[in-house]
Parts: C-alpha cells; sequence; structure tokens
C-alpha cells in the first residue's frame, strides 16, 4: 500500500490497552497511510506496549520511565519525525480511528492554501457515532474557556464546511514541519488537557491560520484515558489548565469572563452536579481552578489521583 510521503504520525499511548489496536489499524487502512509511525508510550503497566509491538512492525516506538504528558511525549515523537525529514506531522490520540482518505484530504487542502499551518478533521463521537464531538474548537473564555462546535449535535451538513478556527482539538491535529519548527511544540506544562488550545493560539499569533476540514471525518471515544469526560481527575485538570492558558493568553476581560463562569457559578455548579450524580467531578474542577492560582501545574501524581 503507498503512503503519504513526508507524512509521520505520532500517537501517545499510556494504558490504551487494545484502543491502540484499533488506532493502528486505522491508521495504516485509511486509504493512504502515514510515511512512518512513531508510537510513544508513557510508561504503561497493562501490557499495552507489548501488545502493539506483537502486532504491528515498521513502528518507530520510544518508551519513557515514567508518564511525561500528552504533551512532553507528542513532542518526542514529532522531534523524531523531524528529525527523520517529516514534513508534515499529524498527532493522534490512541482512541481515535479516522475515515478512510482523511489523511490524504488534511495534506491535500494543506498544500493547497500555503497560509495554513494547522488543520484538523470533523470528529465523531466513537460511542455514537451520529453524532458530532467537535466540528473546530471555539475560545470564548466561558465555562472551560473554551467550546467544541457542534458538540453533542446529531451530523449533518452544517458540520461539514471547511475554514478557520480558533483551534482543532490535538487528538487528530497536522502541523506543518515549518509551523511545528517555529512553535517548539506542545507546551509540556500543560501535561494532559488544552495545550493544544494553547498551541493553535500561539500558531494563529505567529501567523499560521487554523483550519476545519469538516468534510472529512475521524471517530474519538473522548476521555478514555482519564475515565470519560465528567471524570474528577479530567476536571481536575482542566480547572489546573484553564488557569494556565488564561496567564499565557488571557486579557482582562478573558479574565473577567473565566471569574463570572467558571467561579462565581462554582456553587450553582456543584448543586446541579449533585442532583445529576457529577458532584465529584465539579468539586475537583474546583479544587484545580484553585491550584492553578496557586501557581500549580499538573503532574503524574494529578493523573493517579482521583
Amino acid at each position: 500500500m503507498s503512503a503519504c510521503p513526508g507524512l509521520w504520525a505520532v500517537v501517545i499511548n499510556w494504558n490504551g490497552g487494545s484502543l491502540n489496536l484499533d488506532c493502528l489499524a486505522s491508521l495504516v487502512s485509511c486509504g493512504l497511510p502515514p510515511e512512518r509511525i512513531v508510537f510513544v508510550d508513557n510508561a504503561s503497566d497493562d501490557g499495552s506496549l507489548e501488545g502493539v509491538r506483537a502486532a504491528h512492525g515498521g513502528l518507530v516506538i520510544l518508551e519513557n520511565e515514567s508518564n511525561l504528558g500528552f504533551g512532553a511525549a507528542a513532542n518526542q515523537g514529532a522531534a523524531a519525525a523531524l528529525e527523520a525529514g517529516a514534513e508534515l506531522v499529524v498527532y493522534v490520540n490512541n482512541d481515535l480511528t479516522f475515515e478512510e482518505g482523511c489523511l490524504a484530504a488534511l495534506m491535500e487542502y494543506l498544500a493547497e492554501r500555503p497560509a495554513v499551518g494547522v488543520v484538523g478533521p470533523r470528529i465523531l463521537s466513537a460511542i455514537e457515532p451520529e453524532r458530532v464531538w467537535c466540528a473546530g474548537g471555539r475560545l470564548d473564555y466561558r465555562q472551560n474557556l473554551s467550546t467544541l462546535q457542534g458538540f453533542g449535535e446529531l451530523d449533518g451538513p452544517a458540520y461539514r464546511g471547511s475554514g478557520p478556527v480558533d483551534y482543532v482539538p490535538g487528538c487528530a491535529l497536522m502541523i506543518r514541519r515549518e509551523a511545528l519548527q517555529t512553535l517548539g511544540g506542545f507546551d509540556a506544562g500543560y501535561f494532559a488537557y488544552m495545550e493544544d488550545v494553547d498551541l493553535c493560539v500561539c500558531a494563529r499569533a505567529a501567523g499560521h491560520a487554523v483550519h476545519l476540514v469538516g468534510h472529512v471525518a475521524a471517530w474519538h471515544r473522548s476521555s478514555s484515558s482519564t475515565g470519560g469526560g465528567y471524570n474528577p481527575r479530567r476536571k481536575y485538570m482542566m480547572g489546573v489548565n484553564s488557569v494556565r492558558l488564561l496567564r499565557k493568553h488571557g486579557d482582562r476581560r478573558a479574565w473577567a469572563s473565566f471569574i463570572l463562569h467558571d467561579i462565581l457559578s462554582l456553587p450553582w455548579l456543584l448543586l446541579a452536579g449533585l442532583f445529576r450524580g457529577r458532584g465529584w467531578a465539579v468539586w475537583a474542577k474546583a479544587r484545580g481552578i484553585l491550584a492553578g492560582l496557586r501557581g500549580k501545574q499538573v503532574s503524574a501524581a494529578d493523573a493517579s489521583r482521583f
């Protein structure tokens, strides 16, 4: 099978189990697969790395002795790709699968638009494939700071257009070599969550446009490594990293909006969360915001503590 010349994929794993096998199978059978795949393992202890080795030869495998987080691991994989001459890098969550022809379409889109440095496909839910998970992201500094456009809505023509967005999620993010070299990769200080938003904000500030390519799709299980969207672990990390993002990019208006929607509304959100069985997740996010305001960063210990 021929491959997309110059395209390298970087897949990050932390205890991903059999999800890795589905992801890698999708990558190598999606029409035009990447030229090479870098598989970065963050000290998994569930046997997933051994399973990948047994099932897939020809991967570039990088093993970390500890869990470095998504951003640092992604940077390791991208560095290996660039050193080998990659012109494009696509970051892939190990709980993601691609529509046939998706990667080739993203490459073609970039080839036709030199000013665009970062692209991503329309992301659908792997649990409910008829529903959108993200059709590009909007940075609005309201609750959670950012919005996954179309989240939970039925898929349809409204989400299949292409054009500029504030960010595309890091679960399926393709970036040009020159943009990656300019930006230096993800800010590893986020550890996990919101590093993709940060990267895209920095890309746009550096003159590299960020676009959704909505006529092609991928399917995402969403936060599988941290237990799902309302898991306290994920919410804690989101709280810490919301503050980090604001410290880097927020102006007075952004801070005011964050205080209104994410801090002053916490008592109501906690009550609503208790009613819906999500109280611990809301409480964890509140603790994360407080930790972020105190200058704390997310660590590997935080990824396992809840």
